[in-house]
């Protein structure tokens, strides 16, 4: 995933988490001016993937909660920002959840808006599960694009975008809204994937694999199991990667039809393995009945985030970073979109 536009367009991301849609819209060419996040592990991923890297030396990562920021510690005038992005908590509105929505106190939407209202964007980016298109949500929705309005922007679409058509392995469907000042918005253009080619799960992680099972190479299973893992994960990509709860204990890959969909890859989802250089038992990281378990770093690639991009804390908090992110090039695909539409309004103003 390689950034082909000039950083030329500033952005502030709250609920930024570890990294994911930060990492997209810098790939689109968005300067991030301020990533604001309240898990410190998240913040300490953010701080070691951006402090000393001359790309995102304007960057602060502002550990807050968010309903007690104040945005003028941003230090930016009304309208001085181009983007502001971020996906809001989830779980008010997760089929996996009670969806409460609005009377959840997770909530973050008011929030988001109240910022916007401050900080005047030019354009904003909203990311969350699909569940908030369903039609129990409907009036939220209206509520919130009145809002917007309200506020001088126009909404440019509130839609779901699919992972796999964007060349991550992975069933990851997500509602995304973008809204822009109207002199902007007139040029936006919205277009998801016609033809794509399929990225499966064996493509993504054959490198890694293959270095895992290299490890243990003095085992005369190794070859066999790779090659059994290897046959099955080309079969297609992976559900949905979730980071699950505080609230309860280890990381493993999901619920239980989610289990089986892995199971069907080659992997065994019954938690997650220690990176390579961490394996104390290969028993357990790669020789189950069920196949390999995956590592936090391959969870990552899972999600469409470069091997380079790491991630903080202990294993069960690394995973759980990977399992909440927006997949990067999801995010670089609209970032895309917002960028070409600043690009041509501002070269129809020179004309």
């Amino acid at each position: 995933m390689t950034r082909t536009n000039e950083l030329k367009y500033t952005s502030v991301e709250i609920c930024a988490g570890a990294g994911g849609q930060a990492v997209g819209l810098h790939n689109a060419g968005f300067k991030h001016l301020a990533l604001i996040e309240i898990d410190k592990d998240a913040c300490q991923t953010l701080r070691d993937n951006t402090a000393r890297n001359p790309e995102w030396e304007a960057c602060k990562v502002i550990e807050a909660d968010l309903r007690e920021f104040d945005h003028a510690d941003l230090g930016l005038r009304p309208g001085e920002l181009d983007l502001l992005a971020g996906g809001v908590p989830c779980p008010p509105f997760s089929a996996a959840g009670k969806q409460l929505g609005r009377d959840d106190e997770r909530d973050l939407f008011p929030t988001m808006l109240g910022l916007i209202d401050h900080l005047e964007p030019k354009a904003v980016m909203i990311e969350n599960v699909r569940g908030l298109l369903d039609p129990k949500f409907k009036e939220y929705r209206e509520e919130i694009l009145k809002r917007l309005e309200s506020m001088g922007y126009e909404p440019c679409y509130w839609d779901i975008l699919e992972a796999k058509d964007y060349g991550v392995p992975q069933l990851r469907p997500r509602a995304i809204l973008v809204a822009m000042k109207p002199r902007y918005a007139r040029y936006f253009e919205h277009h998801k994937p016609v033809e794509n080619t399929l990225v499966t799960v064996g493509a993504a992680l054959h490198d890694s694999m293959r270095e895992r099972y290299d490890a243990v190479a003095d085992d005369p299973r190794a070859e066999a199991a790779f090659k059994r893992w290897y046959d099955k994960a080309l079969e297609g990509v992976a559900p949905t990667v979730v980071g699950g709860s505080k609230k309860h204990g280890g990381a493993d890959l999901g619920p239980t039809r989610a289990k089986r969909a892995w199971a069907d890859l080659g992997v065994c989802a019954l938690g997650v393995a220690n990176e390579p250089e961490d394996m104390k038992d290969p028993e357990r990281d790669l020789f189950a009945a069920k196949g390999p378990k995956l590592t936090v770093t391959q969870a990552a690639l899972i999600q469409g985030f470069p091997d380079k991009w790491k991630f903080a804390g202990r294993k069960t908090a690394a995973y759980r970073q990977v399992g909440n992110a927006f997949p990067p090039p999801v995010a670089q695909a609209v970032g895309n979109q917002i960028y070409a539409a600043f690009e041509a309004e501002a070269k129809a103003r020179l004309a």
